[in-house]
């Protein structure tokens, strides 16, 4: 449940930024599946689930990585808030791969 308040809050974050640099963010769930690097499981089984979660984190790191990579100096700002967000994926990353050790 923490980690999704904390997307939640990433989405938050983003989603102003978006408004502050002049755009309209897209909250649509119809085309939320195509906007998505990460496939939708609709496992029932909880290490199935945390395993795709875990595959899910890590796109999520290497997308911000990227993100962060092409905004270097030009847009400190986004750039720090990126940096922020990616340390929180990267928590939860290593979160999910304890679990699954367990």
């Amino acid at each position: 449940m923490v980690h999704a308040k904390e997307e939640s809050a990433h989405a938050d974050r983003i989603a102003q930024r978006i408004v502050q640099l002049g755009g309209e963010p897209d909250f649509s769930p119809a085309t939320l599946l195509q906007r998505s690097h990460a496939d939708y499981d609709e496992s029932n089984d909880l290490k199935t689930m945390v395993r795709v979660n875990l595959i899910a984190e890590r796109i999520a790191v290497e997308t911000y990585r990227q993100m962060i990579s092409l905004l270097a100096d030009k847009d400190p700002t986004t750039r720090r808030m990126l940096e922020d967000i990616l340390a929180d994926e990267e928590e939860h990353a290593d979160e999910l791969k304890d679990w699954l050790d367990l």
